[in-house]
């Protein structure tokens, strides 16, 4: 690829400019070279090479205001901000009509977080500037600072009507729209955007993530086609096309789209899961759990991995497979939940009820409060015969769920069961209050406390109530 004469004597000035560090030789450049040169090192943040050159640049030319404006630019960049105005006042009292003056100002009251102040000074910068897309994008920024989304929007829509390809004011566009709760405006938008530039695969692929966003997964997926045709490496817009196609239930096109992004870069352990879920979905189990097994290879940590496995062999009622792939799971990460849960349910299918009671003990431990993990460790305890750990366990989900009948059914028939009756009636009577129907859980759970005579008269006493 052919260096353009620019690009060429820009790279020249820096090898002229290192090669005179080196050997401590002063060469003259002329001020733009010297701006060149400091703006490379900022961008590389060598503030040292930058400050170095700086020096060296005022020393040749210390009349220059495209120096000093880069000198205000390094003094704001070291948050020497009161110094930097008063250069900044100086140049104004010499160039009135320097624009990059009016910028350079904006910049310092927005490190003050003053941002109304900047965007008059960037309004007072459109007055004199040739280059209106970059005063409208950094407008544009200083109203996303304020969280003035309105007003960010049609900043950044004025930045693009300048500048067509400004592709960070055409995301921060599509930020705002999204922020708005706009979509289908963002839509509208992104249409009339595309009528004048058509090839611009980034507005296709937010036009798709757009129409993903409204479940509109067809046209998503005939933006996204777009944008994988004007770049057939958007790896980005291939993703996303998988995820419309499974939405749609188009198993064998989400898994071509899938396997693109595998060819264009790196396995992803998401592609390889995706992959593997969709080869599950077509009924392909040979394929569905060789890519799950990529999955955990790709990444050992990824939970959703494992689960997949694990979930997998359960479908299939191979529960000694399930059971050691979870196992395998909770020897990389002892504390996930989600692998605890499913220990605990896989051994309760296969009757080996203590440890099913200590997967679920566990699951709590970790953070699973859902309500249904609580009743499935009570229902086990019960079962073991733990009667009093039972309901201690039961006090504490009522913490969590203090008007759920489950709960004080399930409390009413173990305190019957080690017979305290005081607390067993308590716990009946809120029970058939929250939910009266629901009594034939005792019937169901507690078949020796459900004949007991008492409880009998006691139900039907509530019912005539």
């Amino acid at each position: 690829m052919q260096l353009s004469n620019e690009e060429e004597d820009y790279n020249l000035s820096l090898s002229k400019f290192e090669s005179m560090l080196k050997t401590n030789k002063v060469l003259f450049f002329d001020s733009e070279e010297f701006e060149e040169i400091i703006l490379h090192y900022l961008d590389m943040g060598k503030a040292a090479l930058a400050k170095k050159a700086l020096k060296l640049a005022l020393d040749q030319h210390p009349k220059s205001t495209g120096l000093k404006l880069v000198q205000v630019e390094m003094l704001v960049y070291d948050d020497k901000l009161d110094i930097a105005e008063r250069l900044l006042n100086e140049l104004y009292a010499i160039e009135p009509t320097n624009e990059e003056i009016f910028i350079q100002k904006a910049n310092i009251y927005s490190k003050r977080d003053q941002h109304e102040k900047a965007v008059e000074f960037l309004k007072t910068a459109l007055e004199y500037t040739d280059d209106y897309a970059d005063v409208y994008n950094l407008i544009g920024m200083e109203y996303l600072f304020m969280d003035n989304l309105e007003m960010a929007k049609q900043s950044f829509i004025k930045c693009l009507e300048e500048d067509l390809d400004d592709q960070s004011a055409l995301y921060n566009v599509v930020y705002c729209f999204e922020f708005l709760d706009q979509n289908l405006d963002a839509i509208a938008y992104l249409n009339k955007y595309i009528d004048k530039n058509p090839y611009s695969e980034i507005a296709w692929h937010q036009m798709g993530r757009l129409y993903y966003g409204v479940k509109d997964y067809e046209n998503a997926i005939r933006a996204f086609d777009y944008a994988t045709l004007i770049d057939d490496e958007f790896l980005g817009a291939f993703m996303e096309k998988a995820k419309a196609f499974e939405r749609l239930n188009k198993y064998e096109e989400a898994i071509e789209s899938y396997k693109r992004t595998i060819e264009l870069d790196d396995a992803t352990s998401y592609a390889l899961l995706r992959i593997g879920k969709c080869y599950e979905k077509l009924g392909n189990k040979v394929q569905a759990i060789k890519y799950y097994n990529d999955t955990v290879h790709e990444d050992p940590l990824l939970d959703k991995g494992w689960i997949a496995i694990t979930d997998f062999y359960v479908r299939q009622k191979d529960f000694q497979k399930a059971l050691f792939y979870v196992n395998k799971a909770l020897a990389i990460d002892n504390q996930n939940r989600l692998y605890w849960k499913r220990y605990a349910s896989i051994n309760k299918q296969m009757n080996f009820f203590e440890e099913a009671e200590f997967g679920y003990r566990k699951a709590v431990e970790f953070g699973d409060h859902s309500l249904d993990t609580w009743l499935f460790w009570v229902d086990t305890l019960q079962f073991l015969g733990e009667f009093e750990s039972a309901i201690q366990t039961l006090l504490q989900a009522s913490e969590y769920f203090p008007e759920e009948n489950e709960v004080e059914y399930r409390l009413a028939g173990l305190y019957f069961m080690i017979q305290d009756n005081t607390k067993a009636k308590f716990h009946l009577s809120n029970a058939m209050r929250l939910n009266f129907d629901n009594y034939i859980l005792i019937e169901d759970m507690f078949p020796v406390v459900w004949k007991k005579k008492m409880v009998q008269n006691y139900i039907a006493k509530h019912k005539k109530e």
